[in-house]
């Protein structure tokens, strides 16, 4: 068994507004010394397989075909085993 984690952000050349107004939301708390500021997607699967190779495969082939649009986001992922 294995856990993956994947984060889902909008590419860089892409405007987030979301991002620009929790950044205006954090310096209208003080904190003047944050920047950029980018909003994004956090999701969580397990994989039932014994092979890393396949744990990892699976979670890409489903970041590609369904958690991310590839026109406008990027993503990137960590998977690790589970001991059960």
């Amino acid at each position: 068994m294995f856990h993956s984690n994947v984060i889902v952000t909008l590419k860089k050349s892409i405007l987030d507004p979301q991002g620009k107004a929790v950044e205006q939301g954090i310096h209208s708390l003080g904190f003047d010394a944050v920047s950029d500021v980018r909003i994004g997607k956090y999701i969580e699967m397990d994989i039932d397989t014994n092979s890393h190779e396949d744990a990892e495969r699976i979670t890409k082939e489903i970041s590609d075909k369904l958690l991310a649009n590839l026109v406008m986001e990027s993503y990137s992922f960590n998977t690790e085993s589970v001991k059960e």
